[in-house]
């Protein structure tokens, strides 16, 4: 439990950044799944639409500090192989 009056700010300040940081999370999880749904059905249209949704939902992740940049790279890279792996 926070004993000063600037811990206990602290406590709510955290508690509110968290939230807002899973939903930010969530978000860029759900765009990478829309991807990931799209090239396992095999529909290379439908998978690079969702690449080109997902890239900068990504990136914004990054911009938000949710996830380093390095992971955010390395996501769309794998996702974008995956992506011209369909096609072939």
């Amino acid at each position: 439990m926070a004993n000063t009056k600037s811990a206990e700010k602290m406590v709510r300040k955290i508690a509110r950044r968290t939230e807002v940081n899973k939903s930010r999370r969530s978000r860029v999880r759900t765009f990478v799944r829309k991807v990931e749904e799209a090239v396992a059905s095999g529909d290379k249209a439908a998978a690079v639409k969702a690449l080109k949704a997902a890239e900068p939902e990504i990136m914004r992740g990054v911009t938000k500090g949710v996830i380093h940049k390095n992971t955010a790279s390395r996501k769309v890279s794998r996702l974008a192989a995956r992506v011209k792996a369909v096609g072939a």
